[in-house]
C-alpha cells in the first residue's frame, strides 16, 4: 500500500471481451465484474475509492499494460459475484509488454509472474512506479510528457 493510503492494482481483460478502446468509448466508466476466482474477488473487495489500476490486455497476442483506471465505486454484489466501477484516467504513453516486464530486475517476484492466471493482481508502490517509468507514465499523471 502507498504511503498516502492509495492502493494499486492490475486488472486483466481480453481485448476481444473488453478493450481499452471499449473503456474509452463507454465514457471512460464501466462496471468491472465477471471475476470468478475467489482470490481475485477478495482483491476487488479490498479496493477503495481512488485506488489506481493498470488496465492490462491479456491473451495470446496482447499481454501488456495499456492504460490506467481509478476506482470510482467500491465493491458491490452483482449477480452472485462482486464488481467495482472504474473510470479511465489515461493511456500509457508507451505500452509495457509482459516480456519487457519479465526482463526488468525491478519487477522480480511480482505476483503477476507467480500467478499468471489471476485477473486482479495487487501492485506494490515500487512496482507501480517502475511500470510507470517503463511506460513513460500515463496521460493524466501530472508528469510532463518526455520525448
Amino acid at each position: 500500500m502507498a504511503t498516502n493510503g492509495r492502493q494499486y492494482w492490475l486488472l486483466k481483460t481480453e481485448p476481444g471481451e473488453w478493450s481499452w478502446e471499449d473503456q474509452a468509448a463507454n465514457g471512460g466508466v464501466t462496471k468491472w465484474d465477471g471475476v470468478k476466482n475467489k482470490q481475485a474477488q477478495k482483491h476487488l473487495k479490498s479496493m477503495k475509492l481512488d485506488d489506481l489500476c493498470f488496465f492490462y490486455h491479456s491473451g495470446a497476442r496482447a499481454r501488456r499494460v495499456v492504460g490506467v483506471v481509478s476506482v470510482i465505486r467500491e465493491w458491490y454484489g452483482e449477480g452472485g459475484g462482486v464488481a467495482v466501477d472504474v473510470k479511465e484516467v489515461g493511456m500509457m504513453r508507451r505500452t509495457v509488454d509482459l516480456k519487457e516486464m519479465k526482463r526488468d530486475d525491478g519487477l522480480k517476484g511480482w505476483g503477476l509472474f507467480r500467478q499468471p492466471r489471476l485477473s486482479v493482481v495487487p501492485v506494490s508502490e515500487s512496482v507501480w512506479e517502475r511500470l510507470c517509468d517503463l511506460g513513460g507514465g500515463f496521460d493524466g499523471d501530472g508528469r510532463e510528457q518526455q520525448d
